[in-house]
């Protein structure tokens, strides 16, 4: 079976980087990992080819030659994977659709043919029986998450790797804390899974071998979060650094509390780690309380920072406005806090309402929601703030 797995477009948001990419002659900041790792689950004898939108266009002659058509993206992409469903449909193409998006609302895309809800590991089956069936269909997530011991390598070779500004690698799922406005935990869990270091070392030798020489991103939404695993991998990381001339430059996520973990934070540093994004969100200990976002309260967001950037990280952060417990003078705080931490790249979005999260069914139960977010977090939030709402904006 002919098989077309389609990466999305963005809009032009902050996750599309559409005006900084030019500046390095990229077409894309990161490949489409999920749709990679889901095509290393498709049969051998599948025929398959891989489009990124923010890389090529889709033409008709590439999704005429499909028999079907695999869509995988986050909500952000929602109006390119609906548009993307009608043409290929248009077509008589057999659509399936899966990843954050279709995981977190599969109600919204009854456009497909098959909505597939979850991972991909230990469900291979019941991937391609959706697939090849005739039949529209939801594939429900399983009760239980799979051991990323199961995972497969990664098809690195479908993609034009010259167009990436950085590789990805995915070492785990899940995060243990409970962040009242993250739907990562409730897309992977609250216990982090984690690949093997054999694993790990497998898909950058095979990034390696692909010719890739530059950043690799680890996606992992908190890196730190299974601190006995990590402690195990970071060793063996360095060594395949140190055995291949050290051709990776190596960044990730991870909670601030990576600050008070001296021996991983030098562990990191040796395997190569150059950089990490941190969700310090606010510089308010009563924001934080509200959120449940107890980690940040550890140990000041200045001092974490500090601690990271002299270790040798350089530190990139996301913040949000909008908490019930804003105001003006909060905000002015962050500002302050944003003018003298050494941070160079700072993502600063409203409160963004995500369903099936724990502020999302809040604010259902407070009357308070308007509408489905699109993902983008620069917009009117979708349900009514506390603070002033043109100040908000403003």
């Amino acid at each position: 079976m002919r098989v077309l797995l389609v990466h999305p477009a963005f809009p032009i948001t902050y996750w599309g980087f559409q005006h900084a990419l030019p500046i390095i002659d990229k077409r894309a900041t990161l490949p489409p990992l999920g749709l990679i790792t889901v095509a290393a689950h498709l049969p051998p004898t599948a025929e398959l080819r891989l489009v990124d939108l923010a890389v090529a266009p889709l033409d008709d002659a590439t999704l005429a030659w499909a028999e079907v058509v695999l869509i995988g993206g986050m909500r952000i992409q929602a109006p390119s994977m609906h548009a993307l469903i009608a043409r290929a449909r248009a077509m008589g193409r057999r659509t399936v659709v899966g990843g954050p998006a279709a995981t977190t609302a599969p109600e919204e895309f009854a456009d497909a043919d098959v909505v597939f809800v979850g991972e991909v590991e230990g469900r291979e089956a019941e991937l391609w029986a959706a697939i090849t069936g005739a039949e529209p269909r939801r594939v429900p997530a399983p009760a239980t998450r799979p051991a990323l011991a199961t995972a497969r390598l990664p098809r690195f070779d479908l993609l034009a790797l010259d167009a990436y500004a950085s590789m990805s690698v995915q070492y785990s799922r899940g995060c243990p804390f409970r962040c009242e406005f993250c739907d990562v935990i409730e897309i992977f869990g609250r216990v982090p899974r984690v690949k093997t270091p054999p694993q790990v070392i497998a898909e950058l030798d095979a990034l390696y071998r692909l010719g890739w020489r530059g950043t690799v991103f680890l996606v992992d939404d908190n890196f730190i979060g299974n601190r006995r695993e990590v402690a195990l991998l970071l060793p063996a990381l360095a060594a395949w650094q140190a055995a291949h001339d050290r051709p990776m430059a190596l960044y990730t996520e991870a909670s601030v509390d990576l600050a008070g973990e001296p021996t991983l934070l030098a562990g990191m540093v040796a395997a190569g780690f150059g950089a990490v994004f941190l969700g310090i969100e606010t510089p308010s200990e009563t924001a934080l309380r509200g959120i449940g976002k107890t980690q940040n309260l550890r140990r000041g967001p200045a001092e974490a920072v500090e601690i990271l950037a002299r270790a040798g990280l350089e530190v990139m952060s996301g913040f949000i406005v909008g908490f019930d417990s804003d105001d003006a003078n909060a905000l002015a705080a962050q500002r302050r806090f944003l003018a003298a931490a050494p941070i160079p790249l700072a993502m600063v979005g409203l409160l963004t309402a995500l369903p099936g999260t724990a502020l999302w069914k809040r604010l259902a139960r407070e009357g308070r929601l308007r509408a489905a977010s699109g993902g983008d977090q620069y917009v009117r939030p979708n349900f009514t703030p506390v603070m002033d709402e043109r100040a908000l904006l403003d």
